[in-house]
């Protein structure tokens, strides 16, 4: 089965939408800079999923070869950083009002959060792809979520790739308390959301 995809190929079209989310995302972000207001964007990354992590996502999820473009919505990700919780919805609303893609899935995992503690907002869209061949449509994933949000995924991915998917229940139980610690302080940092605010516009005014 594996044969039987040019995962070269096969994988263009992913990483020139990654790379052409990215332009556009960081683009947004630039713009309110340039225009002196503050950006819901603090940072946006993007990564086209490895041939090894789709091959065993594929046979976890039990998806064919030949149906992976269209049932593996992650092959390639996009990831924007922000810093409250409120920019992840205002982000949401960024990104619907766009007319360069079309969202076909959202994934709120901040209003219901995974049994891990997991917490963070995914759209999941359609977007196109200029190639010598004609337009082509890839699936790709927008994950959306705080700084503290993020800094939590990150280990917990880490940590789910050190223990093939099974960590230990102890590990478990503290990684539950560290989401909601992170989560705590989100709500903490959102009330003082102003005050952060114009520090740093005061800050960004004298460089």
């Amino acid at each position: 089965m594996e044969e039987q995809i040019d995962w070269t190929t096969f994988l263009v079209p992913y990483h020139q939408a990654v790379d052409e989310l990215k332009v556009k995302l960081r683009g947004m972000r630039k713009q309110y800079e340039i225009e002196k207001q503050y950006s819901p964007i603090e940072l946006v990354t993007g990564r086209v999923k490895p041939i090894a992590s789709i091959l065993s996502k594929a046979a976890r999820k039990g998806i064919s070869l030949n149906q992976i473009d269209e049932q593996l919505q992650d092959i390639g990700g996009i990831r924007i950083v922000c810093q409250f919780v409120d920019d992840i919805y205002t982000i949401v609303k960024l990104l619907y009002a766009r007319h360069d893609f079309e969202v076909i899935e959202e994934k709120d995992y901040l209003k219901e959060k995974k049994s891990s503690g997991y917490r963070s907002f995914h759209l999941i869209i359609r977007y196109p792809v200029a190639t010598i061949h004609g337009e082509k449509f890839v699936i790709v994933e927008i994950q959306i979520r705080t700084l503290a949000m993020n800094f939590w995924a990150i280990n917990e991915h880490s940590l789910n790739y050190k223990y093939s998917g099974e960590i230990p229940e102890q590990i478990q139980m503290r990684l539950q308390r560290a989401a909601e610690a992170a989560f705590q302080l989100d709500e903490e940092m959102a009330k003082i959301r102003e005050e952060v605010q114009e520090a740093q516009w005061i800050f960004h005014k004298k460089k």
